[in-house]
C-alpha cells in the first residue's frame, strides 16, 4: 500500500479536473458507506430487540397471558403457547420454526457477522474519507495557485 506521501505526491501530478472527478467520487462512496453503516446499525439493534424478546419470552411460563403486538400501536390479548418453538424471519418473507436456543443461536449469530461487517465497513470508510480530504486539500492548493497567477 502507498504511503500518504506517494499518495498526495500523486495527487499533485493529476490535473484539476482530475481531482475534481476523484473528490466526487470518493465523496459518493463515503456516502455509500455511510448509509450501509446505518443500515447495519438498524439490522443490529432489531436483532438485539429480538434476542432480548427471545430471552424474555423463554423465561415466562407456559400459558401466561401477555399482549401480543398486532403493529407497533396495537396490541391483543393472548396465552403463551409452545414457547419453547419459535418462528425467525430470515428475510425476504421467509419465516423458519427453531427451537428458542437455536432461535438465541441465530440472532447471536447475526450480530457478531453485522458487528464484523461494521468494522470492515468502517474501515474503508476511514480510508475513503481520507482520499476525498486529501484530494480536496490538493484540490485547494492547485486552485489557489491558478487563481495567483491569474491576478498577477
Amino acid at each position: 500500500m502507498a504511503s500518504s506521501s506517494s499518495a498526495r505526491g500523486e495527487l499533485e501530478k493529476m490535473g484539476i479536473d482530475q481531482l475534481k472527478a476523484l473528490k466526487e467520487q470518493a465523496d459518493l462512496e463515503v456516502n455509500l458507506l455511510q448509509d450501509s453503516l446505518n443500515n447495519i446499525r438498524t439490522a443490529n439493534a432489531r436483532l438485539e430487540s429480538a434476542a432480548g424478546a427471545l430471552n424474555d419470552l423463554s423465561l415466562r411460563p407456559q400459558g401466561k397471558k401477555m399482549l401480543v403486538p398486532l403493529t407497533a400501536s396495537l396490541y391483543v390479548p393472548g396465552t403463551l403457547d409452545e414457547a419453547d418453538k419459535v418462528l425467525v424471519d430470515i428475510g425476504t418473507g421467509y419465516f423458519i420454526e427453531k427451537t428458542m436456543e437455536d432461535g438465541k443461536d441465530y440472532c447471536q449469530r447475526k450480530i457478531n457477522l453485522l458487528k464484523s461487517n461494521y468494522e470492515q465497513l468502517f474501515e474503508v470508510l476511514a480510508k475513503k474519507k481520507s482520499v476525498a480530504d486529501e484530494a480536496g486539500m490538493v484540490l485547494q492548493g492547485k486552485v489557489r495557485q491558478l487563481q495567483a497567477a491569474t491576478t498577477s
